[in-house]
C-alpha cells in the first residue's frame, strides 16, 4: 500500500451531524421540520454549493444562493468553533499508518480553512503528508479527480492505494479512479449497488486498522 486517502466530512470528522443542526436552525424560523431522514436521503454526502441549491429548490425562503449560503457557513462556523469530535477510531488509525510509514492524504470536497481549522484543532494537522480540497480540482465527487489528483501529487499509483469513504459519491470517485474503497457509513448507510464497489464495509475506523494489521501479518 502506498498511501491511504482520506475523506473528511463523516468519515474522519464527526460534521455530518452539526450539519443537520445547521439545516434545522436555518428552518426553524420558519415553522418547517427538517428531519435526520431528509439530511441523510437528500443532502449527505454532497458538496455544500450543491446541498444550499437543492435547499432552495425545496423550501420557500426569503434569500438568494449567497445569502442562504453565507447563513450555512456562518452558523456552521459558530457551531464549529465550539469543537468537532473525531469519529471513532481516527487517532489510532492515523498513528498506526504513521508508525508503518504509509503517506497519508486528505482529499475532501470542504473548503480549505474549514478543513485545516477541524484537522489542526484536534491535533492531528501534521500527520498528513498532503491534502486535496474542492479548490484544486475542477469536477467534484462522485467525479475521480479530486482522488486521481492526490495520488499524483504522492506520485503513486491509483491501484496501489486505498480510499477511506462514508458517502455514495466518494465510493464512486474512488470506483471510478480505479482505486480500492472501504466504506464506513455515517448517517446515511450507501445503497447496496455502491457498497458491491467497496472491499469492505466496516463500522468504524478501528476496524479498519485491525483490518491492516491482519493483512499485514498475513504478507
Amino acid at each position: 500500500m502506498e498511501a491511504v486517502l482520506f475523506d473528511l466530512d463523516g468519515l474522519l470528522a464527526d460534521t455530518e451531524i452539526i450539519s443537520l443542526k445547521v439545516y434545522q436552525e436555518l428552518l426553524e424560523d420558519f415553522g418547517i421540520p427538517f428531519t435526520e431522514e431528509t439530511y441523510s436521503r437528500e443532502y449527505s454526502g454532497h458538496r455544500e454549493e450543491e446541498n444550499v441549491q437543492r435547499f432552495l429548490d425545496t423550501y420557500d425562503l426569503p434569500w438568494n444562493f449567497d445569502q442562504t449560503l453565507d447563513k450555512v457557513y456562518e452558523l456552521e462556523a459558530r457551531i464549529l468553533a465550539k469543537g468537532v469530535n473525531l469519529k471513532k477510531g481516527a487517532k489510532n488509525l492515523l498513528a498506526f499508518l504513521q508508525r508503518e510509514g504509509i503517506p497519508i492524504a486528505l482529499a475532501t470536497s470542504s473548503v480549505e480553512s474549514r478543513a485545516r481549522m477541524i484537522l489542526d484543532s484536534n491535533g492531528i494537522l501534521s500527520l498528513f503528508d498532503h491534502l486535496v480540497f474542492a479548490k484544486d480540482v475542477k469536477r467534484s465527487k462522485p467525479y475521480p479527480d479530486i482522488f486521481l489528483k492526490a495520488c499524483s501529487d504522492l506520485n503513486v499509483l491509483p491501484e496501489n492505494c486505498l480510499v477511506l469513504e462514508d458517502s455514495e459519491a466518494g465510493i464512486e470517485a474512488a470506483y471510478r479512479a480505479g482505486i480500492p474503497v472501504i466504506c464506513i457509513p455515517d448517517l446515511k448507510i450507501p445503497a447496496q449497488s455502491f457498497l458491491n464497489k467497496t472491499e469492505q464495509v466496516f463500522q468504524d475506523l478501528d476496524a479498519v486498522r485491525d483490518y491492516l494489521e491482519c493483512k499485514k501479518e498475513n504478507q
